[in-house]
């Protein structure tokens, strides 16, 4: 489906179920509206060796990697470093981002923690943050950004501005009143007929009954179009009712 993003979130916090992530589900949104959709996202713990392998391997499989966490200025916020270390490229004081800090705390509020949030991989493009003034940075591939969600769509929205859209990814979605075993093997044989649509089936109980949600995703119309017609061969051979239909692509 063309070009592929992905997010490393960073934190102990997250891991250990102190703080709900809040950001997957955002930035999977944006970016399937985007064209871009989100392939992977992987948890890390605030440990150097951990977030370089991450990133590196993320970066490595996909055209996006999208961080969270660890930017702000305490002694456990080391995404910075550890992405000047993962490009193998110097550390330190960033002028830019530091004037942005500078303006924004005023001289007499910026204090030696604070400025550590303009400590950067050497060559990073700022992010900027109109909700708290840090900014955050891109080097290559990866964009890095602040933790908290609400500072985070704010940098999204300056992110999503440098990539370009992909084609649109459009869904159609059955849910019938079979189980899922049912239609399992039928629904592997579909998706073996169309490389081009992403099928998944997602069991649920409503009313007393197990019933399966299947949700087609795809960039092509005519191929969504005719694997939906398809899946709803397959409920009916497999004698099931269909319950409800959300199309974004009609089969008329």
């Amino acid at each position: 489906m063309g070009q592929k993003s992905s997010l490393v979130i960073i934190g102990n916090e997250i891991l250990s179920g102190r703080t709900q992530d809040k950001n997957t589900s955002w930035i999977g949104d944006k970016m399937a509206a985007h064209g871009v959709p989100l392939a992977e996202v992987r948890v890390v713990p605030d440990i150097e060796e951990k977030i370089i392998e991450a990133v590196n391997a993320m970066r490595e499989e996909y055209d996006f990697v999208f961080t969270t966490g660890g930017i702000g200025p305490t002694h456990d916020d080391i995404t910075a470093a550890c992405i000047a270390k993962a490009f193998g490229v110097a550390f330190g004081r960033h002028d830019d981002a530091y004037q942005v800090l500078l303006e924004y705390y005023g001289p007499d509020e910026l204090t030696d923690a604070r400025a550590t949030m303009a400590d950067m991989p050497d060559g990073a493009t700022l992010i900027p943050n109109p909700v708290s003034g840090a900014p955050g940075f891109r080097v290559e591939n990866v964009f890095v950004m602040a933790g908290v969600p609400r500072i985070m769509q704010a940098m999204l929205e300056s992110v999503i501005a440098d990539i370009a859209p992909g084609k649109t990814i459009m869904s159609n979605t059955i849910t019938c009143n079979l189980q899922e075993s049912i239609v399992a093997e039928g629904l592997g044989q579909v998706q073996d007929k169309y490389e081009d649509v992403e099928i998944g089936s997602y069991p649920s109980f409503r009313g007393g009954q197990l019933n399966v949600s299947v949700v087609l995703r795809s960039t092509e119309d005519g191929s969504i179009k005719q694997a939906t017609k398809d899946v709803l061969a397959l409920i009916d051979d497999r004698g099931g009712e269909v319950l409800s239909e959300v199309y974004q692509v009609p089969l008329s």
